[in-house]
């Protein structure tokens, strides 16, 4: 690897930084991931100012060759950044100059570093949010898949983590898919409000430079560009947005990896995870533990961890543009870094994890689990519900959670109450009738989970093409570096 010779920073000072002072206010050690994006940006800016006059042909010929050689030798590892640099937007204004001399000098005309790295940050979020979107589709695609293979799957539906009523394991996956849905659209939201280009905005008030900034977002693929110039170099909406759709992905990646905790345990014995994707014990030999799962749910705290320090960062801060905001990219970074490897984790989990159906059966039969259906076939014959419902009540307290005595205690209401039906709970009170009554839609009747089943499926589609499409204005950096 050549390593670039330390020199003097770009900016203008009355005497060199010292060594401490640079470690301090260096960033090219967590910024280094902009180079794609700063030389893309680069690339638009120059051809900007060729049509500004500001540069001619050959200048531009010269800037965006040399651009795409770096690009080449930072994709090949050939560079190291240099720290005295500062940040990667000097590194490689830096590396341009050495390269091609005069016209590198040039690059940096009608531009700051404030609209620069505006420009770099809002096109790799864009990019990140992509990714996200793209892990959250395979995600769903296994919990719809997991559905359509239990549609006939009893469970305990639970409230208040008490057993309350059957419902089909189907459902219950749906559920967890439609918490997905929604947060699909949050991504696909936030892109569109990231996806302008803040590029000629200048330091603070614009450029002298007459730069067609909307010639700029449409070579990068953005969808228009910023309005003011103060507010393009100081906003980070697009990054506190980011950080609050990523931490709430997490919070509903928690709430599914603790039911595949709690699942996993003998006292539920729901489902069992593969062996190779489960942690064992130092000391005790039989332990299988569910760690992805634990993991996962862990790393929610730290993914609101990074969206409080965000939030923090922004408060108070004067317009326009503050050196606070370089702190905005390692919580950032770290967020995107955090829900993309928890979504990779958990959805190799998923696709492989198997349900115990007899478990789950028998659960779904214990515990009571008919005593609505009880009060609703009475309040369905002409009792009134809330009386009804007190009357199911004190059997249920009579039997004292035993299914049995509760099935004979139900025989007798129904006896006394609709001595003209001849009905018996025992036929009425299956777990089958119970699940089949809520037909309501999005119910857990098989008919309500197969409807939701096909609109998930369109919905699916529908979101996977939103996602290709997104993924052509994505490529417009790497399309101005390698072609």
């Amino acid at each position: 690897m050549v390593q670039v010779a330390k020199s003097r920073s770009l900016r203008s000072r009355p005497r060199p930084a010292n060594d401490e002072f640079l470690s301090f206010t260096a960033s090219v050690q967590f910024d280094h991931r902009l180079w794609r994006h700063d030389i893309a940006g680069s690339i638009a800016h120059a051809h900007a100012l060729a049509r500004a006059g500001a540069i001619d042909e050959n200048e531009l010929e010269a800037i965006e060759s040399g651009l795409k050689g770096i690009a080449n030798e930072l994709k090949n590892e050939r560079i190291v950044l240099d720290p005295s640099l500062e940040d990667v937007h000097m590194n490689i204004e830096r590396l341009l100059t050495d390269k091609i001399g005069d016209p590198g000098a040039k690059l940096h005309t009608g531009r700051s570093r404030n609209d620069q790295v505006a420009l770099d940050m809002r096109l790799i979020t864009r990019e990140m949010l992509l990714d996200i979107s793209s892990k959250t589709l395979q995600l769903q695609e296994v919990l719809l898949t997991k559905a359509k293979g239990n549609l006939d799957q009893v469970m305990p539906g639970y409230t208040h983590l008490q057993p309350a009523q059957p419902v089909l394991l189907a459902h219950h996956l749906l559920a967890h898919y439609w918490r997905l849905e929604r947060d699909l659209e949050r991504l696909f939201d936030c892109y569109k409000r990231t996806n302008f280009s803040p590029l000629g905005s200048g330091a603070v008030a614009g450029t002298a430079f007459a730069l067609d900034r909307e010639a700029v977002a449409e070579m990068l693929s953005m969808d228009g560009v910023t309005q003011n110039s103060m507010d393009s170099v100081s906003d980070r909406d697009f990054a506190a947005e980011s950080a609050f759709v990523l931490s709430l992905i997490m919070i509903h990646l928690s709430s599914l990896c603790e039911e595949l905790v709690m699942w996993s345990s003998r006292e539920f014995g729901f489902v069992r995870p593969q062996k190779r994707l489960t942690g064992g014990s130092s000391m005790m030999p039989q332990k299988q533990n569910p760690d992805i799962a634990e993991l996962v749910r862990g790393k929610s705290g730290r993914a609101i961890g990074d969206l409080v320090a965000v939030l923090t960062l922004l408060k108070s801060l004067p317009l326009a543009y503050n050196r606070d905001l370089q702190e905005d990219k390692e919580n950032l970074f770290d967020v995107f870094d955090t829900v993309g490897a928890s979504l990779h984790a958990l959805t190799t989990l998923l696709a492989e994890v198997e349900f115990d159906k007899v478990r789950m059966r028998k659960a779904a039969e214990a515990g009571l689990m008919t005593a609505t259906d009880l009060a609703d076939f009475l309040a369905s014959h002409g009792v009134p519900f809330r009386k009804a419902h007190g009357l199911v009540r004190q059997i249920a307290l009579d039997s004292n959670g035993d299914q049995e005595v509760f099935l004979e205690l139900a025989d007798d209401l129904l006896a006394k109450r609709l001595p003209s039906l001849n009905t018996k709970a025992t036929e009425t009170l299956t777990v089958e009738n119970a699940v089949a009554r809520r037909a309501s839609t999005g119910g857990t009747s098989k008919k309500a989970v197969a409807r939701q089943v096909s609109e998930a499926e369109k919905l699916f589609r529908r979101n996977r093409k939103t996602v290709e499409r997104l993924s052509k204005d994505v490529s417009a950096v790497d399309r101005l570096l390698w072609t």
